[in-house]
């Protein structure tokens, strides 16, 4: 299991037009992907899942990834955290 640590620094926190483009690359893996936030976690490859979490500015969040592709996974998600919501 691989996992990463972000912090989200986009105003709006993870909202839905960026909770669907992390689903969207989540789902481009075969490992089971979740987002852990505030003592939950979900399935990242779910928009319901990521919505319910409310994740705001500033909020720290924890990805990982188990499976055969999951450094990719991690990488992937990783790419498009920092290239649009955080760091």
């Amino acid at each position: 299991m691989k996992e990463k640590q972000f912090t989200i620094t986009d105003d709006t926190g993870i909202h839905a037009r960026p909770a669907t483009l992390l689903v969207n690359k989540a789902g481009q893996y075969e490992s089971e992907i979740e987002l852990h936030y505030n003592g939950k976690a979900v399935n990242l490859k779910s928009i319901m899942g990521v919505m319910s979490l409310g994740v705001p500015k500033g909020a720290a969040i924890k990805v990982t990834a188990d499976g055969t592709d999951e450094e990719q996974a991690i990488a992937g998600v990783e790419e498009l955290i920092k290239e649009h919501l955080g760091e």
